[in-house]
């Protein structure tokens, strides 16, 4: 029996056992990506949840599995520790405003399906997809070096006490700014800046130093600057997690498919971790209980503190599509099924407002969770729901437990997840990619790995669109060059043109649509035409679109021809173009209405009858 959610009972089997399959793989994964994001396991849990249970129930493709992933929770790793600095490296304090920013995207994706965006993501160049998916891969490599080796940067108070200078120079700033707040000169009065900085504790200035050094240590960059330093004070039992891990999940692979290596290697790894009292760092305490929404996204708003990610959350709101939509063909692909792109994002942006409201990381379609959940027999919307309702009972039963995992099994299962989410494909067919794209890829792939992945996504699009747009204008130049009719081959109801009328007629072919990538070539038309050519003929046959740069460039030209006093016709033009010249009243002002012709017989007609040969 189908309901108004379009899933079916009579699948129901397939189903259970489908979303606990895809909810077991999914367990470690979310417990990883929320320690990498920086909210910890929790958030990276309660993402999962929230998000796998609200798109699979309102999004438009049956068998996905969605819940956090590598691409959106590096992107999100990257607000999150810029905003965390920018609250003085107060998680809590900056938890609200994180937390506006993920609602903020998933509003916006609910906004795309609205509008009817999802069918158009598919546009997205791959060089700049292959890119930035490598660049993923590399961030999440590089990145979970260090806790993999067991080295945290805040705790090796060496390192700390190289910032403790400029940590004092900022806690002494940060007063001088209260002091103006407040109303307070301080030229006037030294005696309340000394009186309040006799306050300061060391307490604070550790606090603070500790804030720069894990900024400093923060990613690719940061953490090739301190991995020197990291490979001089190994852990070696943390080391050992992370390569039994590692090793466990590629060796598990070749025994059998059928478990999860993934769960296999974080059940024995902590087994043995947790079995034997080692003395290993465990993961931050996941809370025990029911999630609880955090009111203070709307409580403690603070526009100020938001307004400068709203970029970026329209960012992670295109990325969460784009992962989205490819796992939805991957599911069709495999389901022989066809989902609805616009109802996915609606889906996947409600999962996501709601997730964040709870406090958990966003996420999108996962490509493995979905495969896993089909390879089980789910077949509908079920599965999805199942799996985000499995997660929460693991939560409610097993959270305690759940909070004596190793931190460094979740490193070495982060490590494996970066090198699997690499474009090796793209990598490959570098030596045979045209080198524009080449470019592309490239300029995304190191912009995204050492500075900044929303910036490096849009630089990719618009050097992408730019190639494109110089690549159409080549071939319309190409294909429309500016000759005289003795020079350019004419076509073939041009055969009967009178020869003697061939100084006196200028016949110009425009093939493709006149678009501002072609109109520089088009506007070299006026200065070419010869001196005796009183008639104009511009055959349009061919031009099926014209944009304003194309329109303003036919009339400049057109404007050119008429002051010189010559007669333009216009052959075969075409609906969209016709209408844009009436508009502006190119039509009739600079061509009437006797001077357009449906075709080049009517036109060759009356050229015969008015245009005379002028000796």
């Amino acid at each position: 029996m189908k309901n108004s959610f379009g899933f079916n009972f009579k699948h129901f089997r397939g189903d259970f056992f489908g979303g606990i399959t895809a909810g077991i793989v999914a367990l470690p994964l979310a417990l990883a990506f929320g320690v990498s994001s920086g909210l910890g396991p929790s958030a990276g849990l309660y993402g999962a949840i929230f998000v796998s249970f609200f798109a699979a129930l309102f999004g438009g493709t049956n068998t996905q599995i969605s819940g956090p992933t590598a691409p959106m929770t590096a992107v999100s790793m990257v607000i999150i520790a810029s905003m965390i600095a920018a609250f003085d490296g107060e998680v809590s304090k900056a938890l609200p405003a994180i937390l506006t920013v993920f609602l903020l995207a998933g509003i916006m994706q609910i906004g795309l399906g609205l509008i009817g965006l999802g069918k158009y993501i598919k546009y997205i160049p791959y060089p700049v997809v292959s890119g930035f998916m490598t660049a993923i891969g590399v961030i999440i490599l590089v990145t979970q070096i260090l806790p993999s080796i067991g080295y945290y940067p805040k705790e090796d108070m060496e390192f700390v006490n190289q910032f403790k200078p400029h940590a004092e120079e900022i806690i002494l700033d940060n007063i001088l700014k209260e002091e103006m707040a407040e109303g307070i000169l301080v030229l006037e009065d030294f005696k309340e800046t000394i009186k309040r900085a006799e306050k300061i504790t060391p307490a604070q200035i550790l606090k603070e130093s500790q804030t720069l050094a894990g900024s400093e240590a923060s990613g690719v960059i940061g953490s090739i600057k301190v991995l020197p330093r990291a490979l001089g004070n190994i852990n070696w039992l943390e080391l050992l997690l992370a390569l039994g891990t590692i090793f466990i999940i590629y060796g598990f692979k070749r025994i059998t498919t059928a478990v999860p290596s993934t769960l296999v290697a974080l059940l024995v790894m902590s087994g043995i971790a947790v079995g034997f009292g080692l003395n290993y760092r465990p993961i931050e305490e996941i809370p025990s209980g029911l999630p609880i929404p955090n009111w203070g996204i709307f409580t403690e708003f603070d526009l100020g503190s938001v307004a400068p990610y709203i970029f970026t959350a329209l960012t992670l709101a295109l990325l969460g599509a784009i992962d989205s939509l490819l796992t939805s063909v991957v599911a069709d692909n495999m389901t022989k099924t066809k989902h609805e792109p616009n109802k996915e994002l609606v889906g996947q942006g409600i999962g996501n407002s709601i997730g964040a409201i709870f406090g958990g990381i966003p996420g999108a379609g996962a490509t493995i969770r979905t495969v896993v959940n089909i390879n089980a027999g789910g077949k509908t919307k079920l599965s999805g729901m199942i799996a985000g309702i499995l997660l929460l009972v693991i939560l409610l039963a097993l959270g305690p437990i759940a909070s004596r995992i190793p931190a460094a099994v979740l490193a070495g299962i982060l490590i494996t997840v970066g090198i699997g989410v690499m474009d090796y494909k793209g990598l490959k067919a570098i030596p045979y990619m045209p080198k524009g794209e080449v470019i592309i890829m490239l300029i995304v792939l190191v912009l995204s790995s050492v500075w900044n992945l929303v910036y490096a996504v849009g630089i990719g699009l618009v050097i992408a669109s730019l190639m494109f747009m110089k690549k159409i204008g080549d071939l319309t130049a190409e294909r429309s060059d500016v000759k005289s009719l003795g020079e350019e081959k004419g076509w073939a109801d041009e055969a009967d043109f009178p020869v003697n009328l061939r100084e006196e007629v200028f016949i110009k072919h425009i093939k493709g649509p006149l678009f501002f990538g072609s109109t520089s070539d088009f506007q070299q038309l006026a200065q070419q035409i010869p001196a005796t050519a009183s008639h104009i003929i511009i055959r349009m046959g061919r031009v099926p679109y014209m944009d304003q740069s194309g329109l303003y460039a036919m009339e400049d030209v057109l404007v050119d021809l008429v002051n010189k006093g010559k007669k333009v016709l216009l052959v075969g033009t075409m609906e969209q173009p016709k209408y844009m010249m009436e508009r502006i009243d190119i039509i009739p002002d600079l061509v009437t209405k006797e001077h357009l012709f449906e075709n080049f017989a009517d036109c060759l007609a009356w050229t015969k009858a008015n245009v005379k040969d002028v000796v």
